[in-house]
C-alpha cells in the first residue's frame, strides 16, 4: 500500500560515520562560539575575527551598558533610604496634577567619570515626549522604569550619545527616566526638555 522504499541496512550511517558528524558539529559550533557569539555578546575576541566584523564594538558596548546599568540599580538601592544628599547640585523637584499635561526643562552638569539620574513619576501608559542634548561632549544613557513591583525595566540605552528624543509610554506605574554617566575627560551638560501626562520630575542621584 506504500510505495516508499525502506533503506537498506547498508544504506543506513554506521557508527563511525554518525560519531564523524557529532565531531564535525561540535568543531562547528565552537568555532561560530569563538568567532561570533563571544565577540557579539561579551566583547571577548580571542581570533581578533569580531573585531574586523564590528562584532566586538558590539560586545563591549553591551558589556559597558550591563555594568552601567547595574551600577545604577545598586546607587537606585542605596538612595532609596533616607540619607542626606551628597551631590553638589540640589534636588530638583516640580509636582503637578497627573490629568494636566506639563512642561519641563531640566540641566544636569557631569564631571568625568560622573553619573547622574532624572525619573518621572508617571501611571501606566501615560506618555511623554522628550528630548535631551549634550554640550562639552557625549555621555552613556540608559533610559528605563522602576517601582516596587519590578526592579528594572529597560527602553532604551546607548553609548557616547550627544542628543536623542522620543516618545516614552509608561509600561506601569511608578517612576520612568534617564540615567547618563560621561565618560569622557571632560564637563558635559546634559540638558533635559519633558512635555506630557506625569505628576513630578526630579532628579535622583
Amino acid at each position: 500500500m506504500y510505495n516508499t522504499d525502506l533503506p537498506n541496512r547498508v544504506e543506513l550511517p554506521s557508527g563511525k560515520q554518525l560519531l564523524r558528524s557529532t565531531i564535525i558539529a561540535v568543531i562547528i559550533a565552537a568555532v561560530l562560539l569563538v568567532t561570533i557569539v563571544l565577540p557579539a555578546e561579551y566583547g571577548i575576541d580571542p581570533t581578533r575575527i569580531g573585531r574586523v566584523f564590528g562584532l566586538t564594538q558590539m560586545g563591549e558596548i553591551k558589556m559597558t551598558l550591563a555594568r552601567e546599568a547595574e551600577q545604577e540599580r545598586a546607587n537606585t538601592v542605596s538612595t532609596s533610604q533616607p540619607t542626606e544628599s551628597k551631590t553638589t547640585a540640589p534636588v530638583q523637584t516640580t509636582a503637578t496634577n497627573s490629568s494636566a499635561p506639563k512642561t519641563d526643562e531640566m540641566t544636569v552638569t557631569l564631571k568625568p567619570g560622573e553619573a547622574a539620574e532624572v525619573k518621572l513619576e508617571m501611571s501606566k501608559d501615560a506618555k511623554v515626549n522628550y528630548e535631551w542634548t549634550t554640550v562639552g561632549g557625549a555621555v552613556n544613557h540608559d533610559t528605563h522604569a522602576d517601582n516596587p513591583q519590578v526592579d528594572y525595566h529597560g527602553y532604551s540605552k546607548g553609548q557616547q550619545v550627544e542628543r536623542d528624543a522620543g516618545e516614552l509610554i509608561a509600561a506601569f506605574d511608578g517612576k520612568h527616566g534617564w540615567y547618563w554617566r560621561n565618560r569622557g575627560n571632560s564637563a558635559v551638560t546634559v540638558t533635559l526638555k519633558t512635555t506630557g501626562e506625569y505628576r513630578s520630575i526630579k532628579r535622583v542621584m
